[in-house]
């Protein structure tokens, strides 16, 4: 049971990792249940208080609520409209469908187009509201990235220590 424990933490881990940049796979929860599996085998669990796996469990659900908002508030914050930020989502899930480039520049354009539809003559204006658009892109993406890596990071730390003494 330890073994298929340990093995599905690790999957979790990794997929979490590869979800923070893939929008369809939800990274930091993955990367949690990770860590949750890991504290509950028999070999390794003594090594995972309570305590850690309910502390990253609130830092989950932080980075869960903070990807939702921090595209809205920088969108907002660089001057966009409610079409901006719809444009930016619409963006996000047409990207989706265009690999890794149609995920980073989909929000952008996004936010562009939503932009020119809320008022045309601004383009400079629309051009740095999509701007704003894709530096939340990247915060957000790097935020998920820490905490999964992290997580990872620890759901094979005490596995590696073991098998190394």
């Amino acid at each position: 049971m330890d073994t298929s424990l340990i093995i599905f933490a690790v999957i979790f881990g990794i997929v979490g990792v590869i979800g923070c940049v893939l929008p369809m796979i939800p990274g930091p929860p993955l990367s949690w249940a990770g860590l949750l599996l890991i504290s509950l085998s028999d070999k390794f669990g003594a090594q995972y208080d309570s305590k850690m796996v309910i502390t990253w469990a609130i830092i989950t659900l932080v980075v869960m609520a903070l990807d939702y908002v921090v595209p809205i508030l920088f969108t907002k914050g660089f001057g966009g409209s409610k079409d901006a930020t719809r444009g930016a989502t619409i963006g996000l899930l047409v990207g989706l469908f265009m690999g890794p480039a149609g995920i980073i520049l989909g929000p952008f354009f996004g936010a562009l187009i939503g932009e020119l539809i809320n008022n045309s003559s601004r383009r400079t204006h629309a051009l740095k509201v999509a701007f704003g658009s894709f530096i939340s892109f990247l915060l957000i993406t790097e935020l998920k990235l820490v905490a999964s890596c992290l997580m990872l990071w620890y759901i094979c730390k005490t596995p590696i220590e073991m098998l190394f003494n």
